[in-house]
């Protein structure tokens, strides 16, 4: 009779939304007779991922972050994002998804972190690797908010139930990531235990990001260095633009050398929310669906100058007769010509191989200046978009002597990293994260960007409910 129950269970977890799962009471699963076993905490850590589902977090927050970047624009009700003059109320309401979901996420991974060491048929070995993935995914999920929010509610497992909870610093936050990730790599092993779930790469490029944004230059570089010297990941070599989708982003594509952390997705839970938000209904690339929410245009300076013979431009862009104006490009990074409703079923790639690499050829060049090592770093994403071996020299290929400072080389790999990562989110945090969106955005878009859009306003659902928060002391400025 357990069996049944724990497999009915099981199966509910991973065919329901997050939100749907919270709406059961956690004390209906019994604590002592739930945490035991490797399949049982295998499905509590389950229910962590559909968190990330659907529109609320990465829909809305992919689609937020990309028409605020310098080579894409807002449409429609995205559309306000582009002009950087604040968030209208469809686009707060957006911004309450994101942080509801997110710290339902959270609650997930607090659950299991509380449980896990009690679990009665658990090897210690078990308990380590279950509580790596619990603290690699909270970690994941605070660097979410805190990238938006700065200083937010800070619950872990010692104080999740408590409603009256006030702001912590940015810092805390940040403190609270680290000591999650590092214990997430020192815990982790090299193969996941499911596809999907993170590795000690995954806490590795982690790690790199946040120590990017806390100016820890050296560490993120030895934590870069750590992805690359692993030998676990590599480029996936392309020789045509439809490569990008046989091989990397398509739906066929569940496992690939290039994925250091990617989020899975099924048409039959809540689909891959980019691909309705990038497409127009009439476009081949969804099967009929789409709002074709976000979208390019040839007289944007990027885009413009971007070598039509880089296999990227032909791969990412196309034209519709949908879109708004002759000038206008869709995207189609992501396309599911089999889907069966305004969701795909690609996964999303969160850290690449490729983005580790131009993220080492920028450290590396801070650190060091402009050596053999930050070149061939960039020269192999570079020789991978022209369709050539990412290891071999090539005829495309940049030298030191090509650059006359580490500003001018780092200026190329921001560039490079623009074209390698359009449509996935990653522009606007990018340019945050070096301190020069505001610059980017008046040279390319010809608009003021002033810091009130650096964050997002903290939700009126917080303010209404969390009594330690005051809709007005404890509010983002600006808002």
């Amino acid at each position: 009779m357990k069996t049944k129950i724990f497999i009915i269970f099981m199966t509910g977890l991973l065919t329901v939304s997050c939100a749907d799962l919270l709406e059961e009471n956690p004390k209906s699963i019994a604590v002592e007779t739930f945490y035991n076993t490797p399949d049982e905490v295998g499905a509590a850590l389950n229910a962590i991922y559909p968190c990330f589902n659907g529109l609320d977090v990465m829909g809305y927050y992919w689609a937020l972050d990309e028409s605020s970047s310098d080579m894409v624009y807002g449409r429609g009700s995205y559309a306000i994002l582009s002009t950087y003059v604040g968030l209208d109320v469809t686009n707060t309401t957006r911004i309450q998804g994101v942080w509801s979901a997110t710290y339902r996420a959270i609650r997930n991974a607090n659950i299991c972190i509380q449980n896990i060491p009690e679990g009665k048929e658990l090897t210690e070995q078990q308990k380590k690797l279950f509580l790596g993935e619990a603290h690699f995914m909270r970690a994941f999920s605070y660097l979410m908010l805190v990238k938006h929010w700065g200083g937010v509610p800070l619950r872990t497992e010692e104080n999740m139930s408590e409603l009256s909870l006030p702001r912590s610093s940015a810092s805390e936050i940040w403190d609270l990531i680290l000591q999650d990730l590092l214990f997430a790599r020192d815990n982790l092993s090299d193969s996941p235990r499911l596809e999907g779930v993170p590795t000690i790469g995954s806490a590795n490029a982690l790690l790199t990001e946040v120590y990017m944004w806390l100016g820890k230059t050296n560490d993120a570089l030895a934590a870069a260095k750590s992805v690359i010297q692993s030998g676990k990941f590599s480029l996936v070599e392309i020789t045509n633009a439809d490569d990008f989708d046989s091989k990397l982003f398509g739906i066929n594509v569940s496992a690939s050398p290039e994925k250091i952390f990617y989020l899975k997705y099924s048409r039959l839970i809540q689909g891959n929310a980019i691909l309705p938000l990038g497409h127009h209904a009439s476009s081949p690339y969804l099967n009929g669906f789409g709002w074709m929410g976000q979208y390019t245009d040839t007289t944007n300076p990027i885009i413009r100058d971007w070598d039509k013979a880089d296999l990227r431009y032909e791969y990412n862009w196309y034209t519709n007769k949908n879109a708004p104006g002759p000038t206008a490009l869709l995207n189609k990074k992501f396309q599911d010509k089999e889907a069966t409703t305004n969701g795909g079923s690609n996964d999303m790639p969160y850290y690449r191989y490729a983005e580790i690499l131009l993220w080492f050829a920028e450290l590396e060049a801070k650190v060091n200046g402009v050596t053999d090592a930050a070149v061939d770093a960039l020269n192999q994403v570079r020789r991978r978009a022209y369709g050539k071996p990412s290891k071999m020299a090539s005829d495309i290929d940049f030298k030191i002597a090509d650059f006359t400072n580490a500003d001018e080389f780092i200026r190329r790999v921001i560039l490079e990293y623009g074209f390698e990562t359009v449509f996935e989110g990653k522009r606007w945090g990018y340019l945050r994260r070096l301190g020069i969106a505001a610059q980017q955005i008046r040279d390319v878009k010809g608009l003021e960007v002033n810091e009130k859009h650096y964050l997002w306003p903290i939700v009126i659902n917080e303010t209404n409910y969390n009594p330690a928060i005051d809709p007005t002391k404890d509010q983002n400025p600006g808002y």
